[in-house]
This record gives C-alpha cells, sequence and structure tokens, in this order.
C-alpha cells in the first residue's frame, strides 16, 4: 500500500503556526480580515465558503461573508466589490467563482486590490510567478501541493513532473512555480496526442481535468507519486480524476479524495491571507 498524502496530518501540525501569527499580527495593529463575496446559491459554492469560514474561525482571522442574490445589477456588485477594497479593515478579499452570466464578462480576478489578492489570481501575482519569485502570495491550489510534497519529502528538484491539465487556476500557474523549484515539467492537456507516453516516465503525475476515475495503473511507472486535484460528482460519491484502487498498484505515494489537495487549497488560502495582512501593515508603517 503507498504512502497516504492527507491534507489533516499536515493542516494539524500547521495551525498552531498559522494560529500564533494572527494573534501575532492583531497585537501589532492589524486583525486580518477576510472578506468573501458570493453571488448566488450554487451549493458546491456554499460549500466551499463554509470551509473557508471554519478555517478562519480555527486561526482567529476574521471573516466576513457578502451573499447577493443571484440577480444583483452589475452596478450594485462593481460597488461592493470597490467598497471592499479600499476598506482599510480587509486585508484579504475574493469572489466565490462561479458567478452568474450576467456579470461573466467582468474579469473579477484583476478587480481585486492586488495587496488583498489571496487567491492569486491577479496578473501581479502572475508576473512574480513568471520572475521566479516564489516568496509572495501563490494561487491557492498549486500552493496546497508544493506544501503537500514538501511536507511529505518527496523530492521536486530534478524530478520528471507531469502536470494534466492546464487551467489559470491550477495547471499554468503549478508549472511555473515547478520549474523555479527545478523541477522538469511537462504540461499536458486536452490535445496532447499520447498522454500515456509522457505520465509513464513521470516521477510525479498531477491531474487536474475533472474526469472521474480516468487515469488508473496503465498511465504511470512503479513508484511514482500521484497528485490528484480532481473532484468529481458520481452515484457513489465524490471521487478524483485518479482511479485510486487501480493506481495503487504502481504509486509509491497518492493524495485521497476527499482529504487530500482540497484542505489544502482552503489551508494555503489562510497561509496568503497572513502574508497579504502582513503586506498591508507594513506598508502603513
Amino acid at each position: 500500500m503507498p504512502k497516504l498524502l492527507k491534507a489533516k496530518d499536515i493542516i494539524d501540525a500547521e495551525l498552531p503556526r498559522l494560529t500564533q501569527k494572527c494573534h501575532e499580527l492583531e497585537q501589532r495593529g492589524l486583525k486580518p480580515n477576510l472578506n468573501v463575496v458570493l453571488v448566488g446559491d450554487n451549493p458546491a459554492s456554499h460549500s466551499y465558503v463554509k470551509n473557508k469560514k471554519r478555517m478562519c474561525e480555527k486561526i482567529g482571522a476574521q471573516f466576513v461573508l457578502h451573499h447577493l442574490a443571484s440577480d444583483i445589477p452589475e452596478t450594485e456588485f462593481l460597488n461592493l466589490l470597490g467598497k471592499i477594497n479600499n476598506d482599510k479593515a480587509v486585508t484579504g478579499c475574493f469572489v466565490q467563482l462561479p458567478i452568474p452570466k450576467h456579470l461573466q464578462h467582468l474579469d473579477v480576478t484583476q478587480m481585486i486590490n492586488p495587496t488583498k489578492d489571496v487567491d492569486g489570481f491577479h496578473l501581479n501575482t502572475v508576473c512574480d510567478l513568471y520572475l521566479g519569485n516564489l516568496d509572495k502570495v501563490i494561487p491557492c491550489t498549486p500552493k496546497g501541493i508544493i506544501t503537500m510534497l514538501r511536507k511529505n519529502n518527496i523530492q521536486i528538484e530534478g524530478a520528471d513532473i507531469v502536470i494534466i491539465g492546464r487551467s489559470h487556476i491550477v495547471g499554468k500557474p503549478l508549472s511555473l512555480i515547478l520549474e523555479g523549484l527545478n523541477a522538469t515539467v511537462t504540461l499536458c492537456h486536452s490535445r496532447t496526442k499520447d498522454l500515456k507516453k509522457h505520465t509513464r516516465s513521470a516521477d510525479i503525475v498531477i491531474s487536474a481535468v475533472g474526469r472521474a476515475e480516468f487515469l488508473n495503473a496503465d498511465y504511470l511507472k512503479d513508484g511514482s507519486t500521484v497528485i490528484d486535484v480532481g473532484i468529481n460528482k458520481t452515484d457513489k460519491g465524490l471521487v478524483g480524476d485518479v482511479d485510486f484502487a487501480s493506481a495503487t498498484e504502481k504509486a509509491i505515494a497518492i493524495t485521497p479524495v476527499p482529504g487530500g489537495v482540497g484542505p489544502m487549497t482552503v489551508f494555503s488560502l489562510m497561509e496568503n491571507l497572513l502574508m497579504t495582512t502582513e503586506t498591508i501593515l507594513k506598508e502603513r508603517s
């Protein structure tokens, strides 16, 4: 049986550090304060927001939810973002995606004050990643994956790593981060001609495509590490992109779904919140 890369083990060990940092920032004059804008009643979005609120409560950060009707006028939505951006008490904010169709023409990730961008999607953050500046805010899911690998002593430098999926949320930023950490990275996607050719030679395979249990042992080499970013609803419940039972025949380490990358994403959001709070505090001093 391969090593199970569980988020809980890491979070339980690291939570006291985040709680202490949160308290320290408050003592220095600025309490970490996360504002979340949720538009509509998407059940998955409500679940994600609830998890973020719970984690804020655990570390002692303030959490403010702006829950808006799905038919909110664009002007009201923009006015709220402007208010949050300019509120000196707010140290981190984001809009929970997806948003209703009538607002989707707005590039909301670029409307967030970059100093308060805890999601790490602003172009300022992308530029930092491109330039190899990895000591600043990093998109949450990629950051969680890097933490997962490091805390489990899985070698990144010099490793051959295949990422399946090229979204701007996971695949693309993760490829930049891993390259900055001296891995050799192959970014595969729906037009990749022979996916197995790439994955079978990889030390680490990271799947983020949203296809339930498609990646099985036939895609892997013996002794590989498998990171499953996928969250897919099926008749038997939530499953990842990886056929877990099959993949364990070859993998030496693997993340479960649920309980793997998902909680690490929320944990990384808290780390980013503390970083943005620290930055704002220094700018005011």
